[in-house]
Order: structure tokens, then C-alpha cells, then sequence
């Protein structure tokens, strides 16, 4: 009967990821949480844990395939040599030391989960003992912490896996005495604090839920021979909990929080999902979880031929220079070449820079590719689910990005409606962005709280002001108003609509904003307008750095030697405002040079018979 539930549950889905284009899915719609296969017990663990190591996303057999494939496989070399000079470069640096900043641990077991994989690989690779003694020197260093900052469960997790794959990669060339005591670390400082207070980083819906079960999962496997019921019932409970998080991938693989946080939770289901089949030859079903894969589309979607990413939702301005390695894990799942990086991952070592932190996992996973497809990705895409956006391509130069949603999303902003658009290589329309938390936080401002009254949206790059959207009665957005997709259409002009209704309250009886590609140098945004009592003044605005001069119906926009013209086409009469944001408004806000606010902003009292349209080109001269 349960596999009746989960082959219905599947076909559900399946049905909603493969629907027409212009199917969205409903505000309110509910999906049953497919949940993993999860056998897990004390004797699961005896019949079916791998006995000897490695185990945590290698196996000997990988081992000797990594060892082939650097000799036989220019990128994997490449890569190879890349990874190696990171681990020389950690030769030099002083051990990790429990550095605390602001409320976070974080940036040190983030470098200690680097220098495992830097080091740890090239231990495995060139056997030379002076990658084998650091590793040593940073494993003692860390497990003699008095703590993990289990108050920031994030830190505890990466530590976790780090220490879990040294132990598991080179464990038996290590002392004997290290091993005891990072085994101790584990139980002690990482599995039983995750048995104490928030339930919620372990079953919850965001990043958290895939970065914290990874760390238990890691840690719960290496020390299954010191205390199997221990590591029984915690990786039982991750796999119970799991499908919380990457039910937010549905239903076309848009990840809610954005591509770098796409980046930062998928990196650790995909390791999960590699140690769990090197260790049980099973993943339970985490690598097929429905839209999963299909959010690798997502990922190279939201980087724009400029290399700076459709940056919503707390997301980073740039796309790593290093290659994007969680890709490849896609590509050896899939066999598409389009998620291998060739051009990045065959950049002279030197250009490389600092690699990601599980790239020796990904190494693995770049050794395994073999190449049996070659898929495109679409130039209309439509990602739906709890903040929808839209992505509109010519797969050259044309570029844009628009999205509905709510701000109380995890990461998200009060940006719905928002846009950006590139044109070879110009961002004209921009997003502001992300900026420092800890910066914040050290000035006791309350980032996290997502209220409608929250100081979260006093800042420009979190509330409306700062985004390319409308803005009604010079207000917030209403903080749960979400912005549901409506329509998203293909073809010679592709065009895709949004409600944003809920975003104004009781401000507006009514607002539709929809994007069309004309052709391949320009964009129109129609927003159609029903006003009621309450409506006292509408404002469509954008964001840009570009140098702006004032015309008649419009403006002319100037940056690195080209040129485009906003046309106010509904409203012409009506000029164009230049709000100067350089320097933005508050001391916290991010400094974003040249940054402006075009703005037309529209008095109710010149509205007839309560509905207008607002209608604007932007176009290449």
C-alpha cells in the first residue's frame, strides 16, 4: 500500500513538471511531501553499511578511476593540479583556531571542510606525507574545540563533515589516537547537539534542512562502529526529514531562495545523495526526488552571459570564476555535457583561485562524467512553485529575468514584480542584491524577522524601493502577499504575466504586470491597473546604474559606450524621475556606485473610470 501512495505521489508530480508552459501552478495549490524510501535501523545498518573505507563519496573503485582519469582526461587533470595547488597552499597556513565572528563559527568549519578536500584528495592521489600531517594537525586542532557553536547549527554541520571525510579518506594512515578523538567529536560535539532544541533545522524548508542533515549523515556513518544506535536513529530521522527541503524544488527546479543558495544546499543533498550510495549503494531515492535534477537548468539558467547572476533573493552578484563543480555531479547523473564547465575547468591553474569547498568530492564526480547527451536549455523558462520567476533568453546577448513571489520566503524580498535586464553585456535593469549579514548583525539590526513592520525591509535591498517594480501610496509591499505566475507564453515574442493583486493590499482592486520579448533588443513591461478608494498614487520604477538624460515621452540610458531609450509609451505627458541612490539612503544599506531609481509616478486623480495601463519600452539604440 505505502508503495501504491509513493508510485501515485510521483506520478502526481510528474504530471505537474511535465504540464504546458503556460500552467501555473495555484497559490494555494498543496502537494503530499514524497517522502524517501527509509529502511533505517540498527540492523539495517549492520546487514548493509559498508564495512571498510573509504566510504563517504569514494570507494576504491573511484579512487582508481580518479587516478585514471587524471592521467587520461585533460580537464580532470586540470582540475586535478587546481585542487593540488590549493592543498599547497594550506601547507603554509597556520591551523584553524575556534574564531568566533559575530554569531558564527561558520567561516572556520568552512575552511576546515576545504582543507579536507583540498588536502584530503591530494593525500589519496600523490601519498606524499605532508598532506597527510596537516590534515592531522587541523583534525586535532578542530576537535579540541570546547564546541561546534551548536547555537548556529550551521557551523556544527560543515564541521561535521569535514572531520567526518578526513576520517573516512585517510583515516587509516592517520594515528590512532586521532581517530579516537575525532570519532569522539563527532558523537559529542556534533550528533548529540543535534538531538537537543530546534526540531526545525533538521525538518525544516530551507538550506538549513539540507546543510545540517548532511553533517549528520556524514558524522552518523563514520561512527556507526563506536555507536550504531546512535547513528541509526539520526540518519532514520534525516531521512525522514530531507523531503522537507527538497520538496521546494517543485515543480520545475526553480530553487526558492535563489542561485546561491541553490549553490549552497544543493552542494550538500548532492553530497549527501553520493555518501549515502557509496555507503549503502542507495541514496533512498535523494537524487531522483522529483525536480531535483531538473533544477541544474535552474542553476545555469540564472547566470547571465555576462557571468553575473539573476542575483534575487539574498543571491551573490557574480558567478564563480573557479567553475561551478556541484554541476557535475548533474552531468554525471545525467550524462549532458552542458553542465560540465569545460572553458572554467581548463583555465590555467593559476587563474583558478580558491576552489570550492567540497571539491574533492567533485573531482569524483568530474572523473565518473561520461558524456551521452547534449541537451539545450530553453530560452522561455518557467520556474513555478513558492517564488516563481521567469527567465527569457535569445541564447546570445538577450537577457531577463522577472519574478512574482512573497517576501517572507526564506532569503526573499519584498520584490515581486521586480526585473532585470541585460543586453550585451549591460545589466540596464539591476537588482541591488545582497549585502554582509554579520555587518548587520553587529549593529544589532534585526535581519532574520520578516514581519511587515520588520527592520528587514528598511533596507534597499530587501524592500520594494529598491526594486524594479510598483510601488502604491509610497508603501511597503505587504510582506505575504504573494505574486502568483499566470501565464508564461513561447514563441517569436514571448511574454509571461504575474499577479500582483496581493502584493498592494487593500491599495489596488487590481494590478497584472507582464513582461514581452518583442524581438532580440528590447523589452515592454504592461502592467494593467484597477484602482479603487484607497489608491492615491501608483509609481513604476526601475533600477539601474546607468547614466540617465531625461527626453520628451521617456530617457536615454548610457553605460560602457552603449546606449537604449525607455519610452513611456501609456503615459508620455508624464516625465521621467531620477532618484539618486548613490549613496543609498540609510548607513546600512548597501553602497551600490551610480545606483538610481527611474521612476513615473502616476496620481490616481488621472485615472479614468478606475483602470489604466502603464506601458514601457526599453529598447537598443
Amino acid at each position: 500500500m505505502r508503495i501504491e501512495k509513493l508510485a501515485l505521489q510521483l506520478l502526481m508530480f510528474t504530471a505537474l513538471l511535465w504540464s504546458p508552459l503556460m500552467a501555473a501552478v495555484p497559490e494555494d495549490a498543496e502537494m503530499d511531501t514524497v517522502k524517501l524510501e527509509n529502511p533505517i535501523t540498527v540492523n539495517y545498518l549492520k546487514r548493509h553499511l559498508k564495512k571498510s573505507g573509504p566510504k563517504l563519496a569514494l570507494t576504491p573503485a573511484l579512487e582508481r578511476n580518479l587516478k585514471r582519469k587524471i592521467k587520461s582526461d585533460p580537464l580532470v587533470g586540470n582540475y586535478y593540479q587546481a585542487l593540488k595547488a590549493n592543498a599547497d597552499d594550506v601547507l603554509s597556513m597556520p591551523v584553524l583556531t575556534r574564531n568566533v565572528i559575530g554569531r558564527r563559527l561558520l567561516g572556520t568549519s568552512r575552511d576546515m571542510l576545504h582543507r579536507v578536500n583540498v588536502l584530503g584528495i591530494a593525500y589519496i592521489i600523490e601519498k606524499d606525507k605532508k598532506y597527510l600531517d596537516k590534515i592531522n594537525e587541523e583534525v586535532i586542532a578542530v576537535s579540541n574545540f570546547s564546541d561546534w557553536n551548536p547555537s548556529h547549527f550551521l557551523d556544527v554541520a560543515e564541521m561535521a563533515t569535514a572531520v567526518a571525510l578526513a576520517v573516512d579518506w585517510v583515516g587509516d594512515d592517520l594515528p590512532t589516537a586521532t581517530v579516537k578523538l575525532a570519532k569522539e567529536a563527532l558523537i559529542q560535539k556534533g550528533i548529540e547537539p543535534s538531538w537537543n532544541g530546534n526540531k526545525g533545522r533538521m525538518y525544516g524548508t530551507n538550506n538549513w534542512n539540507q546543510v545540517c542533515n548532511a553533517g549528520m549523515i556524514a558524522a552518523s556513518l563514520v561512527i556507526a562502529d563506536q555507536d550504531i544506535e546512535l547513528a541509526a536513529k539520526t540518519i532514520h530521522r534525516s531521512l525522514d526529514g530531507i523531503p522537507n527541503g527538497l520538496m521546494q524544488y517543485g515543480p520545475d527546479g526553480a530553487y526558492p531562495e535563489g542561485s546561491t543558495y541553490w549553490g549552497y544546499g544543493t552542494a550538500f543533498t548532492v553530497l549527501t545523495s553520493a555518501m549515502l550510495k557509496t555507503a549503502f549503494k542507495t541514496d533512498f531515492g535523494i537524487g531522483d526526488y522529483p525536480a531535483f535534477k531538473e533544477s541544474a537548468d535552474f542553476r545555469k539558467l540564472t547566470v547571465a552571459p555576462s557571468g553575473n547572476y539573476y542575483n534575487y533573493a539574498d543571491c551573490g552578484d557574480r558567478h564563480s570564476n573557479a567553475g561551478d563543480i556541484i554541476l557535475a555531479w548533474f552531468a554525471t547523473q545525467s550524462g549532458n555535457s552542458l553542465y560540465i564547465e569545460d572553458d572554467k575547468f581548463s583555465q590555467p591553474v593559476a587563474d583558478f583561485g580558491k576552489l570550492h569547498r567540497i571539491a574533492g568530492a567533485g573531482l569524483v564526480w568530474l572523473a565518473q562524467f561520461e558524456k551521452t547527451a547534449e541537451a539545450e536549455l530553453p530560452l522561455v523558462y518557467k520556474g513555478d512553485g513558492k517564488n516563481p520567476i521567469v527567465i527569457i533568453r535569445d541564447g546570445e546577448g538577450y537577457y531577463f529575468g522577472g519574478k512574482g513571489g512573497k517576501g517572507t520566503v526564506s532569503h526573499g524580498n519584498l520584490d515581486a514584480g521586480s526585473f532585470i535586464w541585460e543586453l550585451n553585456g549591460v545589466r540596464w535593469s539591476v537588482d541591488p542584491g545582497n549585502q554582509n549579514y554579520n555587518e548587520l548583525e553587529q549593529a544589532g539590526f534585526d535581519l532574520w524577522g520578516s514581519c511587515q513592520d520588520c527592520e528587514r525591509w528598511t533596507l534597499l535591498t530587501k524592500n520594494n524601493y529598491g526594486h524594479s517594480t510598483l510601488t502604491v501610496n509610497d508603501e511597503l509591499h505587504v510582506n505575504d502577499g504573494f505574486a502568483k505566475m499566470l501565464d508564461v507564453k513561447d514563441g517569436d515574442q514571448p511574454e509571461a504575466s504575474f499577479d500582483l493583486t496581493p502584493v498592494f493590499g487593500n491599495k489596488l482592486r487590481k494590478a497584472t504586470r507582464t513582461f514581452i520579448k518583442p524581438d532580440n533588443h528590447s523589452l515592454v513591461i504592461e502592467d494593467q491597473i484597477e484602482t479603487n478608494v484607497h489608491t492615491k498614487m501608483i509609481t513604476w520604477q526601475m533600477m539601474t546604474q546607468a547614466d540617465v538624460s531625461i527626453v520628451d515621452g521617456g530617457a536615454i540610458l548610457s553605460q560602457d559606450g552603449k546606449k537604449i531609450k525607455l519610452e513611456n509609451l501609456s503615459h508620455p505627458e508624464i516625465m521621467v524621475s531620477v532618484i539618486s541612490l548613490d549613496p543609498a539612503p540609510l548607513e546600512l544599506d548597501r553602497q551600490i556606485e551610480d545606483l538610481k531609481r527611474l521612476e513615473i509616478r502616476i496620481p490616481a486623480y488621472l485615472i479614468e473610470n478606475n483602470t489604466d495601463v502603464i506601458k514601457v519600452r526599453l529598447k537598443a539604440l
